[in-house]
C-alpha cells in the first residue's frame, strides 16, 4: 500500500508524517519479514531519506530492530498497535478455543476475519498445515469479493451491491470471479444459503468454505475452514465441512451473546 493509499483526502487536519509513518509500517507484510532501506521506500512510496528518519525513529521507539546485514524487521511491540480494537471486540479470545477444536475435529486451518473496507482481516486462527503461498497470520488482509469469508461478509451489507461495485476485480487465478454481474449473483446467493464457498479463486489449489459469525449487531465476523482441492470433490468437501463449521459458528454465537457482544 503507498502513502497515497492511506491518504486518499487531504484537509486541512491531515497529518501527513502520521501517514507516512503508518505506510511504512505497512510496508512489513512478512514476505519477507526482513526489508532494506530502499525496499521500504520504495512500498511506502517515499524518498529513501524520509523511509531512513521514519524506521529510526520506530526503532528508538522499539516497534522495529535493525539487523546486522542493514535490514529492518518489526518487534512483537507493534501488535500494541491493534491491541485495544481486538480486545474491545473480546471477539479472539472468545472464539479461539472453539477454532483449535474445530481445527483438530477437521484437520484443517481455520480462521475468523472481520470486513474492513475492501478487505478482510484476520483477527483468530487455528493453523492445521499451510497450505497457502502466503503466511496467514493475525492482521493478514486479503481481498473481501476472491474470498469465502469476504462474500459472505460482503452478503451481509445493507450496501452490498454499492460495496461490488465499488471493488477492484482482480483476475488472481484463472478462476477467479471477474465479471461484476456474475459476483453480484453469487453474493446475493451466499446471503440466502448462508454460507460461501471459494474453489481456487485466491490461489491455485487452495478452496475454504465460511458462514457468518452473528452477535446482537449483525453479523460481525465470519468462520472459514480452508483446505486443499486435493481433499477431493467440492460437493463432498462441503457435505463433509460444511456441518461441522455451521455448528462451530452456533456454538460461538451462543458465547458471544453470553458475553453480550
Amino acid at each position: 500500500m503507498t502513502e497515497s493509499d492511506a491518504a486518499p483526502a487531504v484537509s486541512a487536519d491531515f497529518v501527513q508524517s502520521l501517514a507516512r509513518g503508518l505506510a511504512v509500517i505497512r510496508t512489513f507484510d512478512g514476505e519477507p519479514a526482513e526489508l532494506s532501506l530502499a525496499e521500504v521506500a520504495r512500498r511506502a512510496d517515499i524518498p529513501r531519506a524520509a523511509a531512513r528518519r521514519f524506521l529510526r525513529t520506530l526503532d528508538q521507539l522499539g516497534y522495529v530492530r535493525a539487523t546486522a546485514d542493514a535490514r529492518f524487521a518489526l518487534t512483537p511491540r507493534v501488535l500494541e498497535l491493534g491491541y485495544g480494537y481486538l480486545s474491545s471486540l473480546s471477539l479472539p479470545e472468545i472464539v479461539q478455543p472453539h477454532l483449535d477444536a474445530l481445527s483438530h475435529e477437521v484437520g484443517e486451518s481455520v480462521s475468523v476475519a472481520v470486513l474492513d473496507g475492501d478487505e478482510i482481516v484476520y483477527v483468530a486462527r487455528a493453523a492445521a498445515r499451510r497450505i497457502m503461498s502466503v503466511r496467514i497470520t493475525i492482521g493478514t488482509r486479503l481481498p473481501a469479493v476472491a474470498t469465502s469469508m469476504g462474500r459472505v461478509l460482503i452478503a451481509a451489507l445493507p450496501d452490498a451491491a454499492t460495496v461490488l461495485d465499488a471493488a477492484e476485480l482482480v483476475a488472481y487465478t484463472p478462476r477467479t470471479r471477474v465479471d461484476r454481474g456474475a459476483l453480484v449473483a453469487e453474493i446475493d446467493q451466499v446471503g440466502r444459503q448462508g454460507w460461501a464457498m471459494v474453489d481456487g479463486e485466491l490461489e491455485d489449489g487452495l478452496r475454504s468454505i465460511a458462514v457468518p459469525l452473528r452477535t446482537r449487531a449483525g453479523v460481525a465476523a465470519a468462520l472459514n475452514v480452508s483446505t486443499s482441492t486435493a481433499r477431493g470433490p467440492a460437493d463432498d468437501v462441503r457435505a463433509e465441512l460444511l456441518p461441522a463449521l455451521q455448528a462451530t459458528a452456533s456454538r460461538i454465537e451462543a458465547e458471544l451473546a453470553a458475553a453480550r457482544v
